[in-house]
């Protein structure tokens, strides 16, 4: 019997959806929730654990991992391709399932090791996994992969937008939200994302989870409140619109509400995290931005030091405190050529 882990992103509702989904269809043994800050040092410790476990004989080896809605940058590729080598050559099956760029000689790379590769940019990752291995679902598995892609505003991608149009949409927004911000309130709490990934696995409802509307109601009376504080801190330059958060909140709670009062293409929120001397940044496009954000900020926070990533219209980025003036004014006029190259 194959003895299964999931190694899923932490930080929204497609990542804590993608590992239940995982969960529920290959009744995975384990679950292990990572951020992008993190996720290279804990597949280490997972590769370690595994050669441990295997030398010794012991019965707690796993033999199949899955990967989930952990997108690559320029400064993690190398090692995560040489990590998912090693856990192969031990014996072990990998398959990488996600829906951020993706450069074509690391997927390559990646396939030539022997991993199952299910990406693409078209939609996301929890429903890439549900629509890959429907067949091992109950009926409302769909719920929950529909919630991935309301969240992460890829409701009107073709198999999504299938996906939604089954369910009421109200109900679904209402779950959909209040799960996200249970999620987000509870990025220092282990044992409580396990919870929320083991009762949606059991095909269980967001409501159901105790204690979570509760929670969910709290955040989101934190969320008006830092949205009130930094309207007031909106820098406007030609294409993008920027604020400093010194809030509570991740920055990428609140970019979007940056992004709808600023009338600019694209909306930045930064924050600085003093341990690693550097701000962690959040950017949002609307439909005016014709670029690839992730794809931007990627190639951008490489240069200067730094690392980032992410979606069409959403990504994020880590950049030394004292290069975020060049990181704004580098991001400001590669819009302005990519857009007027469109």
């Amino acid at each position: 019997m194959s003895r299964v882990i999931c190694f899923s992103h932490r930080e929204d509702v497609d990542g804590v959806s993608s590992a239940a989904l995982i969960k529920a269809a290959f009744k995975a043994k384990s679950v292990i929730l990572v951020d992008y800050s993190n996720m290279i040092s804990k597949l280490q410790k997972l590769l370690d654990s595994r050669s441990s476990s295997f030398s010794s004989g012991s019965e707690r080896v796993f033999d199949k991992v899955f990967i989930c809605d952990l997108g690559l940058n320029k400064k993690n590729e190398k090692k995560f391709i040489d990590l998912l080598g090693k856990l192969i050559s031990k014996g072990c099956k990998v398959t990488y399932i996600d829906h951020h760029d993706l450069n074509s000689d690391v997927a390559a790379a990646l396939k030539s090791l022997g991993v199952v590769l299910i990406h693409s940019l078209e939609e996301c990752t929890s429903i890439l996994v549900y629509n890959k291995y429907k067949k091992k679902f109950k009926a409302n598995a769909a719920f929950f992969a529909a919630a991935g892609a309301l969240t992460d505003y890829m409701e009107n991608r073709p198999v999504a937008s299938a996906i939604i149009s089954r369910f009421d949409r109200q109900f679904l927004m209402l779950q959909s939200t209040a799960l996200s911000y249970m999620i987000s309130a509870n990025q220092h709490n282990d044992e409580f994302l396990i919870q929320i990934v083991d009762t949606l696995s059991q095909m269980k409802y967001p409501h159901e989870i105790e204690g979570g509307f509760s929670i969910a109601e709290k955040y989101a009376k934190k969320v008006s409140e830092a949205v009130k504080s930094v309207e007031q801190s909106i820098t406007r330059i030609e294409n993008l619109a920027y604020a400093r958060s010194t809030v509570e909140l991740s920055a990428s709670m609140i970019v979007n509400f940056v992004l709808g009062a600023s009338e600019r293409p694209v909306a930045m929120v930064y924050k600085l995290k003093e341990d690693i001397n550097s701000f962690v940044i959040s950017i949002r496009g609307s439909k005016d931005c014709k670029v690839h954000l992730g794809r931007l900020v990627n190639h951008i926070a490489t240069e200067i030091g730094g690392s980032g990533g992410g979606h069409e219209k959403a990504s994020g980025a880590v950049v030394p405190k004292a290069k975020l003036d060049d990181f704004i004014r580098i991001l400001n006029q590669r819009i302005s050529d990519l857009q007027e190259a469109v």
